[in-house]
């Protein structure tokens, strides 16, 4: 299993320049293991840096490797490596805080401010064929779990940790707004916590009948002369007469933000997943006035074992939402496909063997 001195990544150089270039292997320190890179997933972060070259405050100045949505298989392990063997499959946690800031002892690190994560700038992914990455964050999948689906761990953690940020449990009413890749898991991940109700909006009506198909209970469309109010009235209704007490909300979109937090019945939890402008105008007085809690979310923490188990035992199945595959050295076209939506792409996959 030596690799063999071919190291091809698909680098963004800048907006809309993205090139597949040779780099060199890298050799992994005594905690690390060196991977034979299976699956990458494309995200939206993905492709914002690809055609805005930033996201935030992260601004991509120097040349990245994309890619965080990741498996591969053990090559090679550092000197202190135990846990881990040459041939394993893993499933390949992103994040590597700094283990020493009071976020990490306190069990939050995805907060701590000096981690280490994939395709975020400066920091390089793993679109790549071979790519060293800390032990402790790689997860060992078992022989049934693919490596695609080993992937789709990462977005299904933003889903589990969002549920777990709202208080999903036995019995929620679960208001789900946006029904893109990260909505789908959202839903599925509250379904597996106990959620009885689950409704999900979308402008779409294609994605909306595939988050039925899904599992969730109702949809509502939304459209340009949509009311957050009608809205709000409509989840309602299809949710029996009864409000949503959790609000997940996926899009980012200012109008979403407001219907998340009109729907959510009094002394209830909205959790703010999606990613859109800096400043909004949303209706915090009438968050207030009912006590209806507003919680961001940044990543995950500790949720890559649990996803793992949810997929490994069955509860949650990503596979139907995987609709795209690609070899590494097709990544444009992957990338065009994920940037276009030509075909309706849910989860692209870069086979990074091929």
């Amino acid at each position: 299993m030596a690799p063999n001195k071919e190291n091809l990544a698909a680098v963004l150089y800048g907006i809309n320049d993205m090139r597949l270039e040779n780099r060199e292997v890298p050799k992994p320190g005594d905690h690390d293991v060196l991977l034979r890179m299976g699956q990458v997933g494309i995200c939206g972060s993905d492709v914002s840096y690809l055609t805005k070259g930033r996201i935030g405050h992260f601004i991509v100045e120097d040349p990245m490797v994309l890619g965080h949505e990741a498996s591969g298989t053990v090559v090679e392990c550092g000197a202190k490596v135990t846990k881990l063997k040459p041939g394993d499959r893993v499933a390949i946690e992103p994040g590597v805080p700094c283990r020493r800031c009071n976020f990490c002892k306190s069990g939050r690190y995805n907060l701590c401010k000096t981690v280490f994560f994939c395709a975020t700038p400066p920091d390089h992914g793993n679109l790549c064929r071979y790519y060293v990455h800390d032990a402790d964050f790689c997860f060992k999948l078992p022989d049934h779990v693919s490596l695609e689906e080993g992937a789709f761990l990462e977005p299904l953690s933003v889903g589990v940790h969002a549920a777990r940020r709202a208080g999903v449990t036995l019995g929620s009413r679960v208001l789900v707004c946006g029904a893109g890749p990260i909505g789908l898991v959202s839903m599925m991940a509250a379904r597996s916590m106990g959620a009885t109700h689950i409704c999900c909006t979308d402008i779409c009506e294609k994605k909306l009948a595939f988050a039925k198909s899904q599992g969730a209970d109702s949809t509502v469309l939304v459209t340009p002369s949509s009311s957050s109010s009608d809205l709000a009235a409509a989840v309602t209704e299809q949710m029996g007469g009864r409000q949503p007490d959790v609000s997940i909300e996926c899009c980012g979109a200012e109008s979403s933000i407001k219907l998340a937090i009109q729907a959510t019945e009094s002394g209830g939890v909205v959790v703010l997943v999606g990613m859109g402008p800096p400043e909004v105008k949303v209706p915090l007085v009438d968050a207030a006035i009912r006590e209806v809690d507003i919680r961001g979310i940044f990543r995950y923490v500790n949720c890559y074992p649990l996803s793992l188990e949810l997929i490994a035992s069955g509860r949650v199945d990503v596979k139907p939402l995987i609709t795209h595959r690609f070899t590494l050295a097709e990544a444009q076209k992957a990338f065009d496909t994920a940037r276009t939506g030509e075909g309706g792409p849910i989860k692209i996959m870069i086979d990074c063997e091929k």
